[in-house]
């Protein structure tokens, strides 16, 4: 492996609903997880609506289930996320 270089988890397709929430958020906000790794995922918002650096992404609309997550790029409305602890 090159120097510098970072093998990347291996990614899952998914294409399963999901919701995020964020920090101190109620509102769950509809989005589809195209495809998941150990590391973090690959989201896609139907809404516009610019999402901040740190959020929580769960599989159901509660809000205390889920992981925390940071945006690291985006892309229209495609997002993708690593999970933090």
């Amino acid at each position: 492996m090159a120097l510098g270089t970072k093998k990347r988890d291996t990614r899952k397709s998914l294409r399963q609903s999901g919701w995020i929430t964020l920090d101190g958020g109620f509102a769950a906000r509809p989005c589809l997880v195209e495809d998941i790794s150990s590391s973090g995922a690959r989201i896609t918002m139907q809404d516009n609506n610019a999402l901040p650096a740190k959020l929580r992404l769960a599989f159901s609309r509660d809000a205390r289930t889920g992981r925390a997550c940071e945006v690291v790029w985006r892309d229209g409305k495609t997002f993708g996320i690593k999970f933090v602890n």
